[in-house]
């Protein structure tokens, strides 16, 4: 029977021989099957109509239909689209280890109406407590990532006034969450970010990524050399820059960016956003083996997106990250000592 990974596969590939509204529909099937909740297979066995599934109406439903009662060899995924985890199947992994997600505390990475998001702070803070969090990261944008409402220092400071007097507030109430003050910081390519020291001096965390010359197939190592050696970072955020069928990432020597961050003792996220999934599983072997510590960020721009959680918590467990490498999993007393060693440029033990 085919998977929801299989059937987004045979979307795209049917995409490809469209044209469009035809192939834009396809294309917008294909990464919705990452989000369905539900095995194609098991609405079938129940005999419920596809158009329950986002992305799917009556005419994709139809050609769905036919490939799963006429089966063929698909052709081989190509890089652009391998090694993505659907929602169905990584709930189907964490449900056979029902101890796994029990250990998780939080969510690093989610932005607001501060920068490119629909929720206020306090929305999703309720979200992450109706998730049972103990704290999140707020980390919008900065500056120069204009295209996505970056902020600058002053509203920083201003959002950070925000977050102190929303937690005040929090203190009294129970169950709560603790909102942690941090900023997904632009890198350029030499690995430098675009705030002020200062301003970053008095955040809980800073996330710093690249969304810049993504598309070169030159190796990068020494640019995300740079990046884990600027002293402000404490994570990298979505390292390979992928995006689902769109593009293919940043090729590096992994081994040898594994093993900085560790000599650092920083951070690789898995960016759990379905169309990103990165790391994703092949990298996050490589990473075990270094002993790499790993931050797990749903990169949400909606309060209901905290859910896509579940694709980083099944990808750590398929490539078999220890917990005690998981920032994610670490009491919040034990993040900020850990925060504050990398900052001074004194790693952890352990």
């Amino acid at each position: 029977m085919l998977s929801n990974t299989d059937i987004a596969e045979l979307l795209a590939q049917q995409a490809e021989t469209e044209t469009g509204i035809l192939a834009r529909a396809f294309r917008r099937a294909a990464r919705n099957a990452f989000l369905w909740p539900e095995e194609v297979s098991d609405l079938l066995a129940q005999t419920r109509s596809l158009t329950e599934l986002r992305g799917i109406g009556p005419f994709i439903e139809k050609q769905v239909r036919q490939w799963i009662e006429k089966p063929h060899q698909a052709k081989t995924v190509p890089a652009i689209r391998r090694d993505f985890l659907s929602l169905a199947e990584a709930r189907i992994l964490l449900a056979a280890r029902r101890d796994w997600p029990t250990k998780l505390r939080s969510d690093l990475q989610m932005h607001t109406r501060w920068s490119d998001g629909s929720g206020t702070v306090a929305e999703m803070a309720d979200a992450a407590v109706n998730r049972s969090y103990d704290y999140i990261a707020i980390t919008d944008h900065s500056k120069t990532l204009k295209i996505a409402g970056g902020i600058d220092e002053r509203a920083l400071k201003r959002q950070g006034m925000e977050i102190a007097k929303f937690n005040a507030a929090l203190s009294k109430s129970a169950p709560h969450v603790t909102v942690l003050r941090s900023i997904e910081m632009n890198l350029n390519p030499r690995g430098e970010g675009d705030m002020s020291p200062d301003s970053l001096r008095s955040l809980d965390l800073v996330l710093g990524s690249f969304h810049s010359a993504l598309r070169t197939t030159e190796d990068q190592t020494e640019r995300y050399l740079a990046a884990l050696r600027n002293p402000h970072v404490h994570i990298l955020g979505h390292p390979r820059g992928r995006i689902y069928n769109f593009r293919i990432g940043l090729q590096a020597d992994w081994s040898r960016v594994f093993a900085e961050a560790v000599r650092l003792d920083k951070a690789l996220e898995i960016d759990c956003y379905p169309d990103r999934q990165d790391l994703n599983v092949e990298l996050l072997k490589i990473a075990r083996d270094h002993g790499t510590r790993i931050s797990l960020g749903t990169d949400a721009h909606h309060a209901w997106q905290l859910e896509f959680i579940d694709l980083g918590l099944a990808a750590a467990l398929r490539a078999k990250i220890p917990s005690d490498r998981i920032l994610n999993f670490m009491p919040i007393l034990e993040l900020h000592s850990w925060a504050e060693h990398v900052r001074y440029g004194k790693a952890l033990k352990g």
